[in-house]
């Protein structure tokens, strides 16, 4: 059964503003993974001690300890995953999963249209134009990006070619000849 509202404080949420540094240090300790749970307790009461604060108990430190260690996990797994699927996304296929996605909503707009007047109303009409625009401004983008990585990669390929074919001693036709099979750029006569 959900509760509303946060529940009972613990110790470790009643310390005052000059005792939170002491608690991140604590957080942090925990997260590093180096030293048990109880020698960091024990070390975070000398420190409030110090500063005339009323210790952590053991238990809610351990409630805030697992929280910590759970939300650590959370995080490795989303970087594990985001890792193995990283490669995937390279901009030759985002572009082609944008046009496919933005394919995708037009269409539906289409059927949603074709479905007749009495299934959209006005605040749904304005929702499905805001949706075709975003869809073709996100492919508008993704083109302008695909279009620029290729100007880069012309850009450093024909640099690539001027500077072998300086340090070979090439003539200059010779180099314009080599970026234009390179590049697929065909010379003027």
């Amino acid at each position: 059964m959900a509760r509303d509202g946060r529940g009972r404080l613990a110790s470790i949420d009643l310390v005052p503003e000059e005792a939170q540094d002491d608690i991140l240090w604590a957080m942090g300790e925990l997260n590093k993974r180096e030293r048990t749970q109880a020698d960091i307790l024990f070390e975070l009461n000398d420190r409030l001690a110090v500063k005339g604060v009323d210790p952590i108990s053991k238990s809610a430190f351990n409630r805030r300890s697992i929280r910590v260690a759970a939300a650590a996990r959370r995080i490795a797994e989303s970087r594990a995953l985001f890792e193995g699927i990283a490669p995937q996304f390279t901009p030759d296929r985002v572009d082609e999963s944008n046009i496919v996605i933005g394919e995708l909503i037009k269409m539906l707009i289409a059927e949603l249209l074709d479905a007749g007047p009495k299934e959209i109303d006005t605040k749904g009409a304005m929702e499905m134009a805001r949706a075709y625009l975003a869809t073709i401004q996100g492919q508008k983008l993704s083109a302008e990006r695909r279009t620029k990585l290729v100007a880069e990669f012309e850009k450093k390929a024909s640099e690539a070619v001027a500077k072998v074919g300086k340090a070979k001693g090439l003539t200059e036709e010779t180099v314009a000849t080599l970026r234009a099979e390179i590049l697929g750029v065909r010379r003027e006569a």
